[in-house]
């Protein structure tokens, strides 16, 4: 499902965010990227969504190279992926509704199936009857609920999330790190980067800690929350 082989990402500045990382996610997997910070975690996750392109080696997601996708079909490749960040970036000025609704929108699907579909999506984070109220009015832990929602409504096969519990108490963020667990039991590939060790190990996947852009270990554990 995702092959990083031989990935090396070197920015403008010249600092090398990757090093030679070569690992593998299965297909339906879900798994935890931990590390210090500037690790690399955050670019993994910019190269699987094609936000930034790696500087050598190959990235396969979906038996793509995500390299050598042509600009006309990027769109097309991010539909495929779900992203959630620790900001939520949600438009302050727009309902929750439409939050939740662009990237149906933007893909252009049909109006009569909008409603349906965004109201799936917040059902499915707890959030079914509040499609009428701003993020404003909403919790931290309430936005980062829309976000998942926004990031799953086109039903991706893919899901990855940057530090989506940073700003979290340790109950909301193990309620939204349970989102993650459903959506991956119903077959989502599920890439989450995050620092909190203690939390990982409450839900017991596959961690990947990276070290200086490098991989450093790769352990599992045997017991899921």
């Amino acid at each position: 499902m995702i092959s990083f082989n031989g990935i090396t990402k070197r920015y403008p500045s010249g600092r090398e965010a990757l090093s030679d990382l070569s690992l593998e996610i299965a297909a339906g997997e879900m798994v935890f990227l931990t590390g210090h910070s500037g690790a690399g975690k955050s670019t993994a996750l910019k190269l699987i969504g094609r936000i930034e392109l790696p500087t050598r080696g190959q990235l396969i997601v979906n038996g793509q190279s995500v390299g050598g996708l042509r600009n006309a079909m990027i769109p097309a490749y991010r539909r495929r992926i779900g992203m959630v960040f620790q900001d939520h970036k949600l438009l302050h000025d727009r309902s929750i509704w439409d939050n939740v609704a662009l990237p149906l929108i933007i893909s252009g699907t049909p109006r009569r199936e909008l409603d349906k579909r965004v109201r799936a999506a917040l059902d499915q984070v707890g959030l079914l009857g509040r499609e009428g109220s701003f993020p404003v009015e909403l919790s931290s832990g309430e936005q980062q609920r829309v976000g998942i929602a926004r990031a799953v409504v086109s039903k991706p096969p893919i899901l990855i999330a940057d530090e989506p519990t940073g700003n979290l108490d340790p109950d909301l963020a193990l309620e939204v790190m349970l989102l993650f667990k459903r959506f991956n039991e119903v077959g989502v590939t599920v890439v989450i980067a995050s620092h909190d060790v203690h939390l990982i190990d409450q839900l017991g996947y596959r961690r990947i800690s990276l070290t200086g852009g490098r991989l450093a270990t790769s352990t599992q554990s045997q017991v899921h929350a």
